[in-house]
């Protein structure tokens, strides 16, 4: 059974070392350790503690007898607008049936009608292709699932409230973690023949967010303060709607509302989406967030309103649950009342550039998931994949970290203190990191936001630029310190490569360059540390 560091000693050497318990990091897990190697699962908080546990509207996979595989490979790519990588995309889609599968197997339940598995519709998808659990609860029951599975292997060990700091490096390759152990507030370094970053997202950069806490991209900071290459980090969605209310949080209304025909009004009552785009509510995300943004815009308000008051009432209680609660806790019924919503970060589609078997550039460095940039998404990601890559390529870096970790190929670490990353962490006291924390969102929403251009995204540059100046080394760090430095410093790279992009394109839309330049611009940014400094090494 999988051992937690509560009730078995840890040793400070794995064979493979995989940070975050999403839905990426437990199949990356669960992959490598069926492999019967030790591995340790990081987590900076409890087990469920991830955006996989909020994630509402389904996952997407051609199972039903209606779909094809064929269709949400061009699904797919439609919604990327060009930067699809289609050998990922290729490898999404069609090994996502069998990890659903598998997945049902290991006892996860999705709604069925009778028998047969339920499957809904989501935005520029051309078929019923999503599966729910419990309505809108999704995410949840893919953990439970997937914990299931893990609690049976012996070879995991599960270490929560650990914080992974620097990649330890050596030799050319990443050798293991250091980390901070928020237990005792100690330092301490864990060695492994391979890492695998499954740490999520950074949509915590914003002020309006979907994302939990826990998303302040710590995973794409550690890769690139250790000279890893990241690609396509100027592409953050926007999804939507999120509830709109003054200290509410800011709670993602799944776009299966609009699936079942929610519709989006002005405050006046007007319909604005077909003005946008002939697909009205059912268009791409981004399409749908500059639709509201331009909304708000003409009525000078902060949120526009999602009705739901013509369809039957029972059934959207019954479809989304968790969704119809959380609404009347706040004091909106929305079978009844029209629901104020706005627009706020949700996912980025850029991050640590992975092949299709997860390594990243750095020898002995994997990545799944969010973290990760292998190029399924593109430039704008489909509706409910991500809950399909995490399993997918979760998996495929779990079993290739597993098998490059087996031949021990870096298991030897060399004699003498291992070598610091090319930029180490930075962090402050507790009261400086909210405070900078506060700026970097600040920032970012209002610069790097939905609508971009190069003015307002050199100043963030140089605020966030600043920030990072006036922190320390990382000799007695905290938690709220580190996370500080890692949110100022992907919000920096969002904007270096915003700035590159001299062009609109899926979730990037600059007001000074509002088209495509697919001659200049049709392909993936990437960006690495090198000296002197940071590049871009295409023109995007």
């Amino acid at each position: 059974m999988m051992k937690t560091a509560e009730v078995a000693s840890a040793p400070e050497r794995y064979d493979v070392i995989v940070v975050g318990s999403g839905v990426a990091g437990l199949r990356a897990a669960i992959e490598a350790a069926e492999g019967g190697l030790g591995v340790a699962l990081l987590a900076k908080d409890s087990a469920t503690d991830s955006s996989t546990d909020l994630a509402q509207g389904g996952v997407a996979v051609a199972l039903s007898d209606e779909d094809q595989v064929g269709l949400h490979y061009s699904d797919t790519l439609a919604a990327g607008d060009g930067l699809c990588d289609e050998a990922a995309v290729s490898a999404l889609v069609g090994e996502g049936p069998h990890y659903i599968t598998q997945l049902i197997e290991w006892g996860a339940r999705f709604d069925r009608e009778g028998t047969k598995l339920a499957f809904t519709r989501e935005a520029a998808h051309s078929a019923n292709r999503i599966l729910h659990a419990h309505g809108d609860s999704t995410g949840r029951e893919i953990l439970r699932a997937l914990w299931r599975k893990a609690a049976t292997l012996e070879t995991v060990t599960f270490l929560p409230h650990t914080f992974s700091v620097d990649l330890i490096l050596g030799e050319g390759a990443c050798l293991g973690l250091q980390v901070l152990d928020e237990r005792s507030g100690l330092m301490r370094p864990i060695e492994a023949g391979c890492v695998v970053l499954a740490t999520g997202g950074a949509g915590q950069i914003f002020r309006e967010t979907t994302n939990p806490p826990q998303a302040t991209g710590d995973g794409i900071a550690i890769a690139w303060r250790a000279g890893a290459r990241l690609r396509d980090m100027e592409f953050m969605q926007f999804h939507p709607t999120s509830l709109h209310l003054t200290g509410a949080p800011r709670f993602l209304l799944s776009e299966a509302l609009r699936g079942e025909g929610g519709l989006l009004r002005g405050l006046d009552g007007r319909l604005f989406m077909r003005e946008a785009d002939p697909r009205g509510e059912l268009a791409p995300r981004d399409v749908v967030a500059r639709g509201i943004f331009m909304e708000m815009g003409r009525t000078g308000s902060d949120h526009v309103l999602l009705d739901l008051t013509h369809l039957d009432g029972g059934f959207l209680q019954r479809r989304f649950p968790r969704i119809h609660a959380t609404c009347l806790k706040h004091g909106i019924d929305m079978t009844r009342d029209r629901v104020p919503v706005a627009p706020a970060a949700h996912y980025l589609m850029g991050g640590v550039v992975t092949d299709l078997r997860g390594r990243s550039t750095l020898p002995g460095l994997f990545a799944a998931g969010e973290v990760a940039c292998s190029g399924v998404h593109g430039a704008n990601r489909l509706a409910s994949n991500s809950l399909l890559e995490g399993l997918v390529f979760g998996a495929r870096a779990g079993q290739t970290a597993m098998e490059e970790s087996a031949l021990g190929r870096r298991l030897a670490v060399p004699p003498g203190p291992v070598a610091p990353p090319l930029a180490g962490a930075r962090s402050c006291g507790p009261r400086r990191a909210l405070e900078i924390a506060g700026m970097v969102k600040n920032t970012a929403w209002t610069n790097l936001g939905i609508v971009r251009e190069a003015a307002g995204i050199e100043s963030a540059m140089e605020a966030l630029g600043s920030l990072l100046d006036s922190m320390e080394p990382a000799a007695a760090p905290s938690r709220a310190g580190l996370e500080a430095c890692n949110m100022a410093t992907v919000a920096w790279l969002v904007a270096r490569c915003a700035l590159a992009r001299r062009e609109s394109r899926g979730a990037h839309f600059r007001s000074d360059y509002p088209v495509h330049d697919h001659e200049r611009f049709g392909r993936s940014s990437i960006i690495e540390i090198t000296p002197p400094g940071p590049r871009i090494p295409c023109e995007c």
